[in-house]
């Protein structure tokens, strides 16, 4: 970099062009640092002390100058503080001990990716402003849809994950049928869903009782028969509660007798349709007018990597949308693809580049082997904790996630347990009610736990249990 005249500030480099991967480089080097000192000081899945102890520790680490002040500190500087601060202080799911959400450790390869995306910057909303990135993106729609859809035009839409792909696929549902659509779904769905509804100005989403955790064709039946005019009903492959999968084609079956269009929100066990050993049990997916798939759950992408799945892309036709200076007419004639009608967003980040470096880097059969693996390791930790005396296992895990609690616990103790754990920061583990009670939950997504990683949170149970 050429000196500036003397009294003149230096420009900060850029990420992009030729000179930004030589600026990006020593930047690198100290993100890398303060990743690994913060980790080193964190010692666990997550901080000890609680919100207010963590929140601390930030202010501490800024000093009195904060994130604004009068005069930068420097690249390096800004980077150390701050990256080392987050990495101190984070609830690392690449940790063992942090399974309570459905929130991925990501694979190095897919953070790699997005590096590249960050430094180059394109966005999605029109050609000239992502060449290439436009091209790969539809070759990752297609690709994706067609594992899910065997039609000839299958597509999909990138989104920022598996409520906005809910929230499209019922803005398509009140496109095709008009203002009066009646969302149908079970209390399993995911929130989004009646929320898209209230968003939509539709009238109130009805919500039928899933006692055994998933939708029942039964009531189902005596819903879409007494609800009038047009109906959407959503169904589940992967609850986030306990990752159930609802019984696909008897629901399907029945959208069909009533004449229903059918949403699969599969966000959570969409991925199975990649595995030889699990795929069946989504049989029946491709007869959902939509679906929606999320690779930052079990496709191990750092967040944002949603889908909105359908079987012909004419289906996405109500997104169609123009504004002169991202798809002028002229400009769409004369051969410049139109990318305004794959969003409701304007500027777009290229999420499609980790996601389609990440199926390239390891291939069918690579995601299939990480996929049966963590299943594989769910499957163990519901076999230790019910063979336990000390613990009660709520059921045999479908997906990754597994319920269980102490025996002789009730459900403040397990609340406060669950806090406990929380504040010491030795264990991240979520809560959900099912079968009128308060369960833990954890949702196993790293592929690298260890049976010795499952005895060690068992043990540190035992141990918060007897106190």
């Amino acid at each position: 970099m050429t000196a500036p005249p003397p009294g003149q500030r230096a420009t900060p480099p850029l990420a992009g062009g030729p000179d930004g991967p030589t600026a990006l480089r020593p930047l690198l080097d100290t993100v890398l640092d303060a990743l690994t000192t913060g980790a080193h000081d964190r010692g666990g899945p997550l901080p000890a002390g609680g919100p207010d102890t963590v929140t601390a520790r930030v202010h501490a680490a800024l000093g009195d100058t904060g994130v604004l002040p009068a005069h930068g500190t420097g690249a390096h500087e800004a980077l150390r503080t701050l990256v080392h601060a987050l990495a101190a202080g984070a609830a690392d799911p690449a940790d063992p001990l942090c399974a309570a959400h459905l929130h991925c450790p990501p694979l190095a390869v897919a953070v790699a990716a997005d590096l590249a995306a960050s430094a180059l910057n394109p966005s999605l909303d029109s050609w000239d402003q992502a060449p290439a990135a436009s091209t790969v993106e539809a070759l990752l729609t297609r690709t994706l849809a067609a594992e899910f859809y065997d039609t000839p035009h299958a597509d999909a839409l990138v989104t920022t994950g598996g409520t906005e792909a809910n929230q499209l696929a019922v803005l398509l549902a009140r496109e095709r049928h008009g203002p009066a659509l009646t969302v149908l779904h079970g209390a399993n769905a995911h929130h989004s869903v009646p929320r898209a509804a209230w968003l939509l100005g539709l009238p109130t989403a009805t919500e039928l009782p899933t006692p055994t955790g998933t939708l029942d064709p039964a009531r189902l039946a005596e819903a879409l028969a007494t609800t009038p005019g047009p109906t959407l009903v959503t169904a589940t492959a992967g609850t986030t509660d306990a990752g159930l999968i609802d019984p696909i084609h008897p629901i399907a079956d029945l959208c069909d007798r009533y004449g229903a269009d059918l949403h699969i929100d599969a966000a959570y066990g969409g991925l199975l349709a990649l595995s030889p050993r699990h795929r069946d049990r989504l049989a029946g997916l491709g007869r959902a007018r939509s679906l929606t798939i999320d690779l930052h759950k079990l496709g191990w992408q750092p967040v944002a990597a949603g889908l909105l799945a359908v079987p012909d892309t004419a289906l996405l036709a109500p997104l169609a949308h123009q504004a002169d200076y991202l798809n002028a007419t002229d400009d769409t004639e004369a051969g410049l693809p139109d990318l305004l009608g794959r969003s409701l967003r304007t500027t777009r980040r290229p999420d499609a580049l980790k996601i389609a470096t990440t199926l390239r880097a390891l291939g069918r059969d690579g995601l299939a082997a990480l996929i049966d693996s963590t299943i594989d390791t769910a499957h163990h930790l519901a076999r230790l904790l019910d063979a336990h005396p000390g613990f009660e296992l709520h059921a045999p895990p479908t997906l990754t996630t597994v319920l269980f609690r102490p025996t002789h616990a009730d459900d403040d103790h397990l609340a406060t347990l669950r806090r406990t754990l929380l504040h010491q920061g030795r264990a991240v583990l979520g809560r959900t009610h099912a079968d009128g009670r308060l369960w833990l939950k954890a949702t196993l997504l790293n592929p690298h736990t260890t049976a010795g990683d499952l005895d060690t949170l068992i043990s540190l149970l035992e141990g918060s249990t007897h106190r």
